[in-house]
C-alpha cells in the first residue's frame, strides 16, 4: 500500500494554445510540496465575440476533460479560462454545476474564482487590463455589471490571437496598469489566464497601493480555498495571501 502523505491535487482544464498558466501556476506555488497541479486541454486559439469563437467553450467538451481529471483522483476541477466573463457567470455556474454532477468533484473557473474574490473581498469597482479587443473588454463590462461589480477604467491590448497574450511583456502592461490604478478602484484586474500579471503584481500594489487580481493567482487561490489548503504568498496580490 502507497505510504507517502497524500497532497492536494488541483485539475486544471487548459486551453490548447495557452502557454503560461502551467508554468506560472507553479512558479506561484513556490517551493511549496503539498499541492500538485494535473492539467488538461481543450481546443482554444482565438477569443472573439462570435460563434466559432464561442464553440471552443462547449460545456461538453469541459465535462469530458473534467472526466479525464477525475481519474487522478483530484480534490478540486477549474476551468482555468476567463470565457464567463464575457460569456455570463450564469454560463460557469452551469457549467461547474455539470462537472461536479458528473465527476462527484467541487468545481469552479477562473470566472468565478474572480467573483469570489470580489465577494470577499468588498471589491466592488475595479479597473479592468485584458489582452482583448475593445468589444470583448466591453462584454466582460457588462457581465460583471450584472454580478454587481463596476468597471472604472478599462485596457486592452486589441489581441485576439490566444498564443500571442503569451508574450505580452511586462513592460507592455506597465503604462495602462499606472492609468488604471490612478483612478483608485478596489482592486487592478488582469484578466486572461495567459496573461503574466502576477509578475508585476508586488511592483503595481507597492507604487499605487491597489490590489491586484491576476487570473492565474486567482484561479489557483480559488482552487487552495476549495480543497482547504493554504493560500498564496503575498507577493502573488496581498489579498490573497495566507
Amino acid at each position: 500500500m502507497p505510504s507517502a502523505p497524500r497532497k492536494t491535487r488541483i485539475g486544471m482544464i487548459v486551453p490548447s494554445s495557452n502557454t503560461c498558466l502551467e508554468p506560472q501556476s507553479y512558479r506561484i506555488l513556490g517551493d511549496r510540496d503539498d499541492v500538485t497541479i494535473h492539467f488538461t486541454r481543450i481546443p482554444v486559439t482565438r477569443i472573439a465575440l462570435d460563434d466559432s469563437s464561442d464553440k471552443q467553450f462547449d460545456p461538453a467538451v469541459m465535462r469530458d476533460a473534467a472526466g479525464l481529471l477525475a481519474t487522478a483522483d483530484v480534490d478540486v476541477i477549474a476551468w482555468n479560462g476567463t470565457s464567463g466573463s464575457w460569456l455570463g457567470a450564469d454560463h460557469d455556474r452551469e457549467l461547474v454545476r455539470e462537472i461536479s454532477e458528473a465527476t462527484g468533484i467541487p468545481a469552479t473557473t477562473s470566472t468565478l474564482a474572480y467573483l469570489e474574490a470580489f465577494r470577499s473581498f468588498g471589491t466592488e469597482r475595479i479597473g479592468l487590463f485584458t489582452p482583448y479587443t475593445e468589444d470583448v473588454n466591453l462584454a466582460v463590462i457588462t457581465s460583471y455589471e450584472r454580478d454587481g461589480i463596476k468597471t472604472v477604467g478599462h485596457r486592452g491590448l486589441g489581441l485576439s490571437d490566444n498564443e500571442s497574450f503569451g508574450r505580452v511583456s511586462d513592460e507592455e502592461m506597465r503604462p495602462g496598469s499606472l492609468e488604471l490604478a490612478a483612478a483608485a478602484p478596489d482592486a487592478l484586474v488582469y484578466l486572461c489566464t495567459n496573461l503574466y500579471g502576477a509578475n508585476i503584481a508586488a511592483e503595481v500594489e507597492a507604487e499605487t497601493g491597489v490590489p491586484v487580481l491576476d487570473s492565474v493567482a486567482v484561479t489557483l487561490w480559488h482552487c487552495l480555498k476549495l480543497a482547504g489548503s493554504p493560500l498564496l504568498a503575498p507577493r502573488w496580490g496581498r489579498l490573497l495571501a495566507d
